[in-house]
């Protein structure tokens, strides 16, 4: 399924969105934009991980017909006083065509990117589930240090398991 945390890249910088007055309108956008079907979810609270770096944008007021993010209503491209733990995601009713549905700046653009993140930080997964049928079943291991390990299960629940698959765009 298409979902994860909203990131943008204003002036060359990957950044999230504050999900304050985040709502249904506003990840219908997100949605369309990125070509990812209808929006199912606006979930609050960094539900797929806090991100990193600004907080680009911040009092989201989407009617949810935008064709863009960039013309919604909103209180300006800035850094924001917002913290992570605030970061707002979408949760779309298509399938990524790739490990995160991206769109690019038009051609000779320089507008702002976007994309929705499953993983907790860019650039790739922290986690990951393998030795079993399917990316969202597994042994866990995670990505330290530039070298995969696997995590101890003393004191393992799941609840710690749902962290896992919330990260992952499981459920």
């Amino acid at each position: 399924r298409c979902a994860g945390r909203v990131e943008v890249q204003h002036g060359g910088h990957w950044g999230t969105v504050c999900d304050d007055d985040w709502g249904l309108p506003d990840a219908a956008v997100v949605c369309r934009q990125l070509g990812c079907g209808a929006a199912l979810a606006a979930p609050p609270g960094a539900w797929f991980g806090e991100g990193s770096g600004p907080i680009w944008l911040n009092g989201l007021r989407c009617r949810g017909t935008e064709e863009r993010l960039a013309l919604c209503r909103h209180r300006g491209w800035r850094p924001h006083v917002c913290a992570h733990e605030e970061d707002a995601s979408a949760v779309c009713s298509g399938h990524a065509r790739a490990r995160c549905a991206q769109v690019p700046p038009t051609h000779g653009s320089q507008g702002p990117v976007l994309a929705l993140t499953p993983a907790s930080l860019p650039g790739g997964p922290t986690v990951r589930l393998v030795g079993a049928a399917g990316r969202c079943a597994g042994r866990l291991e995670i990505f330290h240090a530039g070298h995969w390990g696997t995590v101890c299960d003393d004191l393992w629940g799941l609840p710690d398991a749902e962290v896992v698959c919330r990260q992952l765009g499981c459920g």
